[in-house]
Protein backbone atom coordinates (compact mmCIF):
# COMPACT_ATOMS: atom_id res chain seq x y z
CA UNK A 1 0.00 0.00 0.00
CA UNK A 2 1.44 3.35 -1.04
CA UNK A 3 2.22 5.88 1.67
CA UNK A 4 -0.21 8.74 1.97
CA UNK A 5 0.86 11.94 0.20
CA UNK A 6 0.48 15.23 2.08
CA UNK A 7 0.16 18.68 0.57
CA UNK A 8 1.29 21.91 2.20
CA UNK A 9 -2.06 22.88 3.68
CA UNK A 10 -3.36 22.76 7.23
CA UNK A 11 -6.25 20.57 6.11
CA UNK A 12 -3.88 17.99 4.65
CA UNK A 13 -1.35 17.73 7.48
CA UNK A 14 -4.10 17.64 10.11
CA UNK A 15 -5.16 14.25 8.73
CA UNK A 16 -1.88 12.80 10.01
CA UNK A 17 -2.20 10.36 12.91
CA UNK A 18 0.28 9.20 15.54
CA UNK A 19 2.20 6.25 14.06
CA UNK A 20 1.80 2.91 15.83
CA UNK A 21 5.53 2.57 16.52
CA UNK A 22 5.52 5.74 18.64
CA UNK A 23 2.47 4.68 20.63
CA UNK A 24 4.07 1.26 21.17
CA UNK A 25 7.55 2.52 22.09
CA UNK A 26 6.78 4.04 25.54
CA UNK A 27 10.38 4.88 26.42
CA UNK A 28 12.97 7.09 24.73
CA UNK A 29 16.27 8.75 25.61
CA UNK A 30 16.72 12.54 25.36
CA UNK A 31 20.30 13.88 25.02
CA UNK A 32 21.46 17.41 25.90
CA UNK A 33 25.13 17.76 25.01
CA UNK A 34 26.86 20.93 23.88
CA UNK A 35 29.11 23.87 24.73
CA UNK A 36 27.22 24.18 28.03
CA UNK A 37 28.61 20.77 29.04
CA UNK A 38 31.97 22.46 29.67
CA UNK A 39 30.94 24.86 32.48
CA UNK A 40 28.38 22.22 33.53
CA UNK A 41 26.75 24.41 36.15
CA UNK A 42 23.30 25.52 37.27
CA UNK A 43 21.87 26.10 40.75
CA UNK A 44 19.85 23.22 42.16
CA UNK A 45 16.53 25.03 42.62
CA UNK A 46 13.11 23.73 41.48
CA UNK A 47 11.36 21.57 38.94
CA UNK A 48 9.84 23.44 36.02
CA UNK A 49 6.23 24.23 36.87
CA UNK A 50 6.70 23.95 40.63
CA UNK A 51 4.50 26.37 42.56
CA UNK A 52 7.38 27.78 44.59
CA UNK A 53 9.52 28.66 41.55
CA UNK A 54 10.15 32.43 41.44
CA UNK A 55 12.42 34.54 39.26
CA UNK A 56 12.98 31.36 37.25
CA UNK A 57 15.42 32.62 34.61
CA UNK A 58 17.77 34.17 37.16
CA UNK A 59 17.77 30.94 39.19
CA UNK A 60 17.50 28.52 36.27
CA UNK A 61 18.35 24.89 37.20
CA UNK A 62 18.94 24.02 33.52
CA UNK A 63 22.68 23.89 32.82
CA UNK A 64 21.99 24.07 29.07
CA UNK A 65 20.70 27.62 29.69
CA UNK A 66 24.14 28.68 30.96
CA UNK A 67 24.46 31.42 28.32
CA UNK A 68 21.31 33.15 29.49
CA UNK A 69 22.01 32.50 33.15
CA UNK A 70 25.18 34.58 32.75
CA UNK A 71 23.57 37.06 30.34
CA UNK A 72 20.90 38.11 32.86
CA UNK A 73 23.69 39.65 34.95
CA UNK A 74 22.54 38.45 38.35
CA UNK A 75 21.76 35.29 40.24
CA UNK A 76 23.82 32.19 41.10
CA UNK A 77 24.74 31.30 37.51
CA UNK A 78 26.14 34.75 36.82
CA UNK A 79 27.97 34.85 40.16
CA UNK A 80 29.47 31.41 39.56
CA UNK A 81 30.72 32.42 36.11
CA UNK A 82 32.35 35.65 37.28
CA UNK A 83 34.02 33.94 40.20
CA UNK A 84 35.33 30.93 38.25
CA UNK A 85 36.06 32.37 34.80
CA UNK A 86 35.91 36.15 35.11
CA UNK A 87 33.44 38.72 33.82
CA UNK A 88 35.24 39.02 30.46
CA UNK A 89 35.17 35.27 29.70
CA UNK A 90 32.62 34.78 26.90
CA UNK A 91 30.41 31.76 26.41
CA UNK A 92 32.05 31.13 23.04
CA UNK A 93 35.41 30.82 24.83
CA UNK A 94 34.23 27.42 26.06
CA UNK A 95 34.09 26.01 22.52
CA UNK A 96 37.77 24.91 22.27
CA UNK A 97 37.32 23.25 25.68
CA UNK A 98 34.58 20.98 24.35
CA UNK A 99 36.72 18.22 22.87
CA UNK A 100 34.48 15.12 23.17
CA UNK A 101 37.72 13.14 23.21
CA UNK A 102 36.21 10.04 24.86
CA UNK A 103 32.99 9.94 22.88
CA UNK A 104 31.97 6.56 21.47
CA UNK A 105 28.57 6.76 19.71
CA UNK A 106 28.36 2.97 19.44
CA UNK A 107 28.83 2.64 23.19
CA UNK A 108 26.11 5.23 23.81
CA UNK A 109 23.70 3.37 21.52
CA UNK A 110 24.38 0.08 23.29
CA UNK A 111 23.71 1.69 26.69
CA UNK A 112 20.38 3.00 25.38
CA UNK A 113 19.45 -0.38 23.89
CA UNK A 114 20.20 -2.23 27.11
CA UNK A 115 18.17 0.35 29.04
CA UNK A 116 15.11 -0.71 27.03
CA UNK A 117 14.74 2.56 25.12
CA UNK A 118 13.02 2.36 21.74
CA UNK A 119 14.01 5.76 20.41
CA UNK A 120 16.54 8.55 20.97
CA UNK A 121 16.17 12.32 20.58
CA UNK A 122 19.37 14.39 20.25
CA UNK A 123 19.57 18.16 20.68
CA UNK A 124 20.99 19.17 17.29
CA UNK A 125 20.87 22.90 18.12
CA UNK A 126 20.00 24.33 21.51
CA UNK A 127 19.25 27.99 22.23
CA UNK A 128 22.94 28.95 22.03
CA UNK A 129 22.73 28.33 18.27
CA UNK A 130 25.63 25.85 18.13
CA UNK A 131 24.81 23.09 15.66
CA UNK A 132 25.83 19.48 16.21
CA UNK A 133 25.76 18.84 12.47
CA UNK A 134 27.58 20.30 9.43
CA UNK A 135 24.97 22.85 8.43
CA UNK A 136 25.42 24.57 5.10
CA UNK A 137 23.90 27.70 6.67
CA UNK A 138 26.49 28.34 9.39
CA UNK A 139 30.03 27.44 10.38
CA UNK A 140 29.00 27.70 14.05
CA UNK A 141 28.88 23.93 14.32
CA UNK A 142 30.60 20.88 15.82
CA UNK A 143 32.43 19.97 12.62
CA UNK A 144 34.10 23.36 12.14
CA UNK A 145 34.62 24.02 15.88
CA UNK A 146 35.01 22.21 19.17
CA UNK A 147 34.76 18.40 18.78
CA UNK A 148 35.38 18.47 15.02
CA UNK A 149 32.72 15.79 14.50
CA UNK A 150 29.32 15.39 12.84
CA UNK A 151 27.78 14.37 16.14
CA UNK A 152 24.27 14.11 14.72
CA UNK A 153 25.34 11.95 11.79
CA UNK A 154 27.59 9.62 13.79
CA UNK A 155 25.05 9.10 16.55
CA UNK A 156 22.18 8.61 14.10
CA UNK A 157 24.11 5.81 12.40
CA UNK A 158 25.00 4.15 15.72
CA UNK A 159 21.48 4.37 17.13
CA UNK A 160 19.93 2.87 14.00
CA UNK A 161 22.57 0.13 13.93
CA UNK A 162 21.45 -0.76 17.46
CA UNK A 163 17.89 -1.20 16.20
CA UNK A 164 16.47 1.99 17.72
CA UNK A 165 14.72 4.91 16.06
CA UNK A 166 16.47 8.28 15.91
CA UNK A 167 14.79 11.61 16.59
CA UNK A 168 16.12 15.15 16.48
CA UNK A 169 15.52 18.19 18.68
CA UNK A 170 15.82 21.70 17.27
CA UNK A 171 15.45 25.08 19.00
CA UNK A 172 13.08 26.63 16.49
CA UNK A 173 12.41 29.98 18.11
CA UNK A 174 15.47 30.89 20.18
CA UNK A 175 18.99 31.35 18.83
CA UNK A 176 21.26 33.64 20.83
CA UNK A 177 23.52 34.11 17.83
CA UNK A 178 20.66 36.09 16.23
CA UNK A 179 19.14 37.83 19.25
CA UNK A 180 20.81 37.64 22.63
CA UNK A 181 18.72 39.96 24.78
CA UNK A 182 18.58 38.49 28.30
CA UNK A 183 15.49 36.42 28.97
CA UNK A 184 14.02 37.34 32.36
CA UNK A 185 10.43 36.09 32.02
CA UNK A 186 8.22 33.94 29.83
CA UNK A 187 7.06 36.91 27.72
CA UNK A 188 10.66 37.36 26.58
CA UNK A 189 10.61 33.93 24.96
CA UNK A 190 8.35 35.21 22.19
CA UNK A 191 8.70 38.97 22.67
CA UNK A 192 12.45 39.36 22.22
CA UNK A 193 13.75 36.03 20.89
CA UNK A 194 15.03 36.06 17.30
CA UNK A 195 12.48 38.56 15.94
CA UNK A 196 13.82 38.91 12.38
CA UNK A 197 12.77 37.52 9.03
CA UNK A 198 16.41 36.51 8.53
CA UNK A 199 16.22 34.16 11.49
CA UNK A 200 12.80 32.85 10.44
CA UNK A 201 14.35 31.81 7.10
CA UNK A 202 17.43 30.42 8.82
CA UNK A 203 15.49 28.20 11.23
CA UNK A 204 13.16 27.02 8.47
CA UNK A 205 16.10 26.14 6.24
CA UNK A 206 17.85 24.25 9.02
CA UNK A 207 14.72 22.30 9.89
CA UNK A 208 14.43 21.25 6.27
CA UNK A 209 18.13 20.42 6.24
CA UNK A 210 17.76 18.10 9.25
CA UNK A 211 14.73 16.38 7.71
CA UNK A 212 16.38 15.85 4.32
CA UNK A 213 19.78 14.78 5.69
CA UNK A 214 18.83 12.55 8.62
CA UNK A 215 15.13 11.66 8.12
CA UNK A 216 14.40 11.66 11.87
CA UNK A 217 11.60 9.50 13.25
CA UNK A 218 10.76 12.28 15.72
CA UNK A 219 11.04 15.99 14.98
CA UNK A 220 11.10 17.63 18.42
CA UNK A 221 10.85 21.40 18.18
CA UNK A 222 11.43 23.55 21.27
CA UNK A 223 9.85 26.77 22.57
CA UNK A 224 8.05 27.74 19.36
CA UNK A 225 8.24 28.83 15.74
CA UNK A 226 9.16 32.32 14.48
CA UNK A 227 5.97 34.30 13.92
CA UNK A 228 7.37 35.73 10.69
CA UNK A 229 7.13 32.33 8.96
CA UNK A 230 4.31 30.67 10.87
CA UNK A 231 2.25 30.05 7.74
CA UNK A 232 5.16 28.03 6.32
CA UNK A 233 4.50 25.32 8.93
CA UNK A 234 2.10 23.20 6.82
CA UNK A 235 4.57 22.88 3.98
CA UNK A 236 7.36 21.77 6.33
CA UNK A 237 5.10 19.21 8.01
CA UNK A 238 3.90 17.90 4.65
CA UNK A 239 7.48 17.64 3.41
CA UNK A 240 8.47 15.83 6.59
CA UNK A 241 5.63 13.30 6.49
CA UNK A 242 6.23 12.64 2.79
CA UNK A 243 9.93 12.11 3.50
CA UNK A 244 9.38 10.13 6.71
CA UNK A 245 5.93 8.46 6.49
CA UNK A 246 6.14 7.29 10.11
CA UNK A 247 7.44 10.60 11.44
CA UNK A 248 5.95 12.35 14.44
CA UNK A 249 6.16 15.92 15.82
CA UNK A 250 5.57 17.44 19.26
CA UNK A 251 3.35 20.35 20.29
CA UNK A 252 5.82 23.25 20.48
CA UNK A 253 4.67 24.99 17.31
CA UNK A 254 2.88 28.07 18.71
CA UNK A 255 -0.21 26.03 19.51
CA UNK A 256 -0.95 25.54 15.81
CA UNK A 257 -0.28 21.81 15.41
CA UNK A 258 0.96 18.61 17.07
CA UNK A 259 0.98 14.82 16.94
CA UNK A 260 1.59 14.50 20.68
CA UNK A 261 1.44 16.77 23.72
CA UNK A 262 4.43 17.39 25.97
CA UNK A 263 4.94 17.58 29.70
CA UNK A 264 8.22 18.84 31.17
CA UNK A 265 8.64 18.11 34.86
CA UNK A 266 5.48 19.65 36.39
CA UNK A 267 4.63 21.86 33.40
CA UNK A 268 2.58 20.89 30.35
CA UNK A 269 -0.36 18.66 29.54
CA UNK A 270 -1.25 15.08 30.42
CA UNK A 271 -4.37 13.81 28.70
CA UNK A 272 -5.46 10.17 28.71
CA UNK A 273 -7.51 10.79 25.57
CA UNK A 274 -4.49 12.05 23.55
CA UNK A 275 -0.94 10.85 23.12
CA UNK A 276 1.56 12.76 25.25
CA UNK A 277 5.17 12.56 26.33
CA UNK A 278 6.89 13.31 29.62
CA UNK A 279 10.40 14.70 29.28
CA UNK A 280 12.72 15.42 32.17
CA UNK A 281 16.29 15.03 33.34
CA UNK A 282 17.34 12.57 35.99
CA UNK A 283 18.04 15.61 38.15
CA UNK A 284 16.70 19.14 37.74
CA UNK A 285 18.85 19.84 34.66
CA UNK A 286 18.96 18.42 31.16
CA UNK A 287 22.56 19.43 30.39
CA UNK A 288 25.21 17.90 32.66
CA UNK A 289 25.40 19.75 35.98
CA UNK A 290 28.48 18.77 37.94
CA UNK A 291 26.93 19.78 41.29
CA UNK A 292 24.08 17.28 40.83
CA UNK A 293 25.48 14.17 42.44
CA UNK A 294 23.85 10.81 42.90
CA UNK A 295 21.70 12.03 45.79
CA UNK A 296 20.20 14.83 43.65
CA UNK A 297 19.02 12.48 40.90
CA UNK A 298 15.74 10.56 40.76
CA UNK A 299 15.98 7.40 42.84
CA UNK A 300 15.46 4.13 40.95
CA UNK A 301 12.06 3.46 42.61
CA UNK A 302 10.88 6.95 41.62
CA UNK A 303 12.19 6.48 38.08
CA UNK A 304 10.34 3.21 37.60
CA UNK A 305 7.23 4.78 39.17
CA UNK A 306 7.51 7.63 36.65
CA UNK A 307 7.67 5.21 33.72
CA UNK A 308 4.77 3.08 34.92
CA UNK A 309 2.46 5.96 35.84
CA UNK A 310 3.24 7.73 32.55
CA UNK A 311 2.57 4.69 30.35
CA UNK A 312 -0.60 3.78 32.26
CA UNK A 313 -1.99 7.22 31.47
CA UNK A 314 -1.25 7.21 27.71
CA UNK A 315 2.20 8.78 27.81
CA UNK A 316 5.73 8.02 26.69
CA UNK A 317 8.71 8.76 28.93
CA UNK A 318 11.56 10.68 27.26
CA UNK A 319 14.27 10.42 29.91
CA UNK A 320 17.24 12.72 29.51
CA UNK A 321 20.92 12.00 29.88
CA UNK A 322 23.45 14.81 30.19
CA UNK A 323 26.91 13.63 29.06
CA UNK A 324 30.12 15.27 30.25
CA UNK A 325 32.16 17.43 27.87
CA UNK A 326 34.58 14.55 27.19
CA UNK A 327 31.74 12.42 25.82
CA UNK A 328 31.27 10.06 28.74
CA UNK A 329 27.89 9.50 30.40
CA UNK A 330 28.14 9.95 34.19
CA UNK A 331 28.23 6.65 36.09
CA UNK A 332 25.25 7.56 38.26
CA UNK A 333 23.14 8.05 35.11
CA UNK A 334 24.32 4.78 33.58
CA UNK A 335 23.49 2.88 36.78
CA UNK A 336 19.88 4.03 36.64
CA UNK A 337 19.59 3.10 32.98
CA UNK A 338 20.99 -0.36 33.67
CA UNK A 339 18.55 -1.06 36.50
CA UNK A 340 15.63 0.29 34.48
CA UNK A 341 16.67 -1.96 31.59
CA UNK A 342 16.76 -5.00 33.86
CA UNK A 343 13.29 -4.19 35.20
CA UNK A 344 11.92 -3.75 31.68
CA UNK A 345 13.46 -7.06 30.59
CA UNK A 346 11.15 -8.71 33.15
CA UNK A 347 8.10 -6.43 33.06
CA UNK A 348 8.24 -4.92 29.58
CA UNK A 349 5.37 -7.09 28.35
CA UNK A 350 3.05 -4.82 30.34
CA UNK A 351 4.73 -1.65 29.01
CA UNK A 352 5.66 -1.96 25.34
CA UNK A 353 2.82 -2.09 22.82
CA UNK A 354 0.15 -1.51 25.46
CA UNK A 355 -2.62 1.06 25.61
CA UNK A 356 -4.57 2.82 28.36
CA UNK A 357 -6.87 0.57 30.31
CA UNK A 358 -10.37 1.80 31.04
CA UNK A 359 -9.24 1.48 34.65
CA UNK A 360 -7.61 4.68 35.84
CA UNK A 361 -4.63 4.70 38.16
CA UNK A 362 -5.51 4.31 41.83
CA UNK A 363 -3.59 5.98 44.66
CA UNK A 364 -4.42 4.24 47.92
CA UNK A 365 -4.27 5.85 51.34
CA UNK A 366 -1.49 3.48 52.51
CA UNK A 367 0.94 4.69 49.84
CA UNK A 368 0.17 1.84 47.46
CA UNK A 369 -0.58 2.76 43.84
CA UNK A 370 -2.16 0.53 41.21
CA UNK A 371 -1.57 1.34 37.55
CA UNK A 372 -3.20 -0.48 34.63
CA UNK A 373 -2.34 -1.09 31.00
CA UNK A 374 -3.92 -3.37 28.42
CA UNK A 375 -3.04 -5.23 25.24
CA UNK A 376 -6.10 -6.50 23.41
CA UNK A 377 -7.93 -8.69 25.96
CA UNK A 378 -5.01 -8.83 28.41
CA UNK A 379 -4.94 -6.61 31.51
CA UNK A 380 -1.68 -5.66 33.22
CA UNK A 381 -1.55 -4.41 36.79
CA UNK A 382 1.44 -2.67 38.36
CA UNK A 383 1.53 -2.49 42.14
CA UNK A 384 3.83 0.33 43.20
CA UNK A 385 4.75 1.39 46.72
CA UNK A 386 4.75 -2.07 48.29
CA UNK A 387 6.56 -2.64 51.60
CA UNK A 388 9.13 -5.34 52.35
CA UNK A 389 7.56 -8.72 53.05
CA UNK A 390 3.84 -9.50 52.70
CA UNK A 391 1.35 -7.09 51.06
CA UNK A 392 -2.37 -7.56 50.36
CA UNK A 393 -4.53 -5.41 48.10
CA UNK A 394 -7.75 -5.81 46.13
CA UNK A 395 -8.38 -5.04 42.47
CA UNK A 396 -11.95 -3.76 42.31
CA UNK A 397 -14.36 -5.39 39.89
CA UNK A 398 -11.81 -7.90 38.59
CA UNK A 399 -12.81 -11.56 38.48
CA UNK A 400 -10.09 -13.23 36.41
CA UNK A 401 -6.75 -14.75 37.38
CA UNK A 402 -3.40 -13.03 37.66
CA UNK A 403 0.23 -14.10 37.63
CA UNK A 404 3.42 -12.18 38.34
CA UNK A 405 5.73 -11.33 35.45
CA UNK A 406 8.77 -11.49 37.75
CA UNK A 407 9.38 -15.18 38.55
CA UNK A 408 10.78 -14.19 41.94
CA UNK A 409 7.42 -12.78 43.05
CA UNK A 410 5.18 -15.16 45.00
CA UNK A 411 1.48 -14.24 44.87
CA UNK A 412 -1.78 -15.69 46.09
CA UNK A 413 -5.20 -14.56 44.88
CA UNK A 414 -8.64 -14.92 46.39
CA UNK A 415 -12.01 -13.79 44.98
CA UNK A 416 -13.81 -11.28 47.18
CA UNK A 417 -17.05 -9.33 47.01
CA UNK A 418 -15.25 -6.20 45.82
CA UNK A 419 -13.06 -7.97 43.25
CA UNK A 420 -9.85 -9.99 43.43
CA UNK A 421 -7.62 -9.83 46.50
CA UNK A 422 -3.92 -10.28 45.80
CA UNK A 423 -1.25 -11.10 48.38
CA UNK A 424 2.39 -10.61 47.46
CA UNK A 425 4.21 -12.87 49.91
CA UNK A 426 7.86 -12.01 49.46
CA UNK A 427 8.21 -8.43 48.23
CA UNK A 428 11.77 -7.10 48.14
CA UNK A 429 12.81 -3.54 47.38
CA UNK A 430 14.76 -4.54 44.25
CA UNK A 431 11.56 -5.80 42.64
CA UNK A 432 10.35 -2.18 42.46
CA UNK A 433 6.86 -1.97 40.91
CA UNK A 434 5.44 -5.51 40.70
CA UNK A 435 3.83 -6.32 37.36
CA UNK A 436 0.92 -8.77 37.12
CA UNK A 437 -0.75 -10.10 33.99
CA UNK A 438 -4.19 -11.60 33.43
CA UNK A 439 -2.87 -13.80 30.62
CA UNK A 440 -2.57 -17.44 31.65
Amino acid sequence: MAAKHYTGTWASVQTHTVPKWYDDAKFGIFIHWGIYSVPAYAPHTWELGAAEATDWFCNNPYAEWYYNSVNVGRGPGYEHHVQKYGADFKYEDFIPMWKAQNWDPGQWAEIFRKAGAQYVVLTTKHHDGFCLFPSRYTEFNSVKMGPGKDITGELTKAVRNAGLRMGLYYSGLIDWQYANDPIFEDDDLFGTASPTYAYADYSYNQMMELIDTYEPSVFWNDIGWPKQSEEAMPYLFAHYYNKVPEGVVNDRFNGRYYDFLTKEYQAGKMDRSQKWEMCRGMGLSFGYNEIEGDDELLSVPKLIHLLVSTVANNGNLLLNIGPKADGTIPAEQIRRLEILGSWLAVNGEGIYGTRCSERESEIRGDGLELHYTRKDHVLYVFADGLKEGSNTFCIPGFTGSLKAMDPRVQIETEPAQEGLCVTVRNYQADMYAVGLTSEG
